[in-house]
This record gives structure tokens, C-alpha cells and sequence, in this order.
């Protein structure tokens, strides 16, 4: 995966975990959701802020795309505990995302 391709889904990764923790907001119990809406929120910076260290070709982004493998495996986890259509989608973009930051940092 090229770096322009990983970045395009960071971005998207962080996009569907922000609709993950306002949705979350809205269901019966927030309560409930309180460790998904925390883990969303935290994927979605992870995300935002590894694409934008990527952009710069930072010389630290190893160790921010290793971070954001981790925080996106937790979040895919969290999410998939819950039934809800969009913790659904969720887990399955971090999972795919989480994957897609180990590939590039084994090429």
C-alpha cells in the first residue's frame, strides 16, 4: 500500500469513528457507550494526526503509525461489542486501518 493510499484511509478511519461517537451519543444508555464514544475519539485523533505525520515524511512515523495500529485494534475491539450498525462499521474500518498501518511499517 502506497503512502498516499494509507493516508486516504487514516483519514476515512477517523471520519467513520467520529460518526461512531456522535451516533454513540444518541443511543439509550450513553452510559453504556462511554468506553466506545473515549476510544472513538481518541482513534479518530490518532488517525488525523498519523496522515498528517505522514504528509510531512516525519521522521518519527514509525512509531505514530505502531501507536495508531494499537489505538485502532482497541477501538475495533470496543466497538465490536455492541450491535449497533454503526459500532459495526466502525470496528471493521479500524480493523482494516489498524492492518493497513502494519502493512506499511513491514514494506
Amino acid at each position: 500500500m502506497g503512502q498516499d493510499k494509507l493516508i486516504q484511509q487514516l483519514t476515512e478511519c477517523a471520519m467513520t469513528c467520529d460518526m461512531c461517537y456522535s451516533a454513540c451519543l444518541n443511543e439509550e444508555d450513553v452510559t453504556m457507550m462511554a468506553r466506545c464514544i473515549e476510544l472513538d475519539r481518541e482513534c479518530a485523533d490518532i488517525c488525523r494526526l498519523t496522515a498528517s505525520i505522514l504528509t510531512r515524511d516525519s521522521e518519527n512515523k514509525e512509531s505514530y503509525l505502531q501507536l495508531c495500529a494499537e489505538i485502532c485494534g482497541v477501538c475495533a475491539d470496543e466497538c465490536g461489542k455492541h450491535d449497533h450498525e454503526h459500532c459495526r462499521k466502525c470496528s471493521k474500518m479500524c480493523k482494516e486501518c489498524a492492518e493497513a498501518c502494519r502493512k506499511f511499517l513491514d514494506a
